[in-house]
């Protein structure tokens, strides 16, 4: 499953009352990291389709959204289960780093 696109008057339906985690990409076309770690958002959704869904949002778009996570800078992942933001990540990062820090594979012994 590719990512979706939220604005405010989808992120409680596709965020907040997801039966799945969400990871909330905060992000805005100007930034370039953003570039770098979207493609790879899109190979974490599609390799744990049904884990875990990846919600976008626009925070020139949304900034309200934005305010509300504390996103201070971009891009920052919220991973939201059950309604509530459990964990917040600053910065992109390679694909195997993210699947760690988010609990979808296992550690390394």
């Amino acid at each position: 499953m590719k990512p979706i696109h939220v604005t405010a008057d989808t992120f409680p339906t596709e965020v907040r009352d997801s039966d799945v985690p969400v990871l909330v990409d905060f992000w805005a076309a100007w930034c370039p990291p953003c570039r770098v770690i979207s493609p790879i958002l899109d190979e974490l959704a599609e390799r744990h389709e049904g884990r875990i869904k990846v919600a976008k949002v626009d925070v020139d778009a949304h900034p309200e959204l934005a305010a509300e996570y504390r996103v201070s800078g971009i891009p920052t992942l919220v991973l939201v289960e059950n309604g509530e933001a459990t964990r917040t990540l600053v910065g992109a990062r390679p694909l195997a780093v993210l699947e760690r820090e988010l609990g979808l594979v296992e550690q390394a012994a």
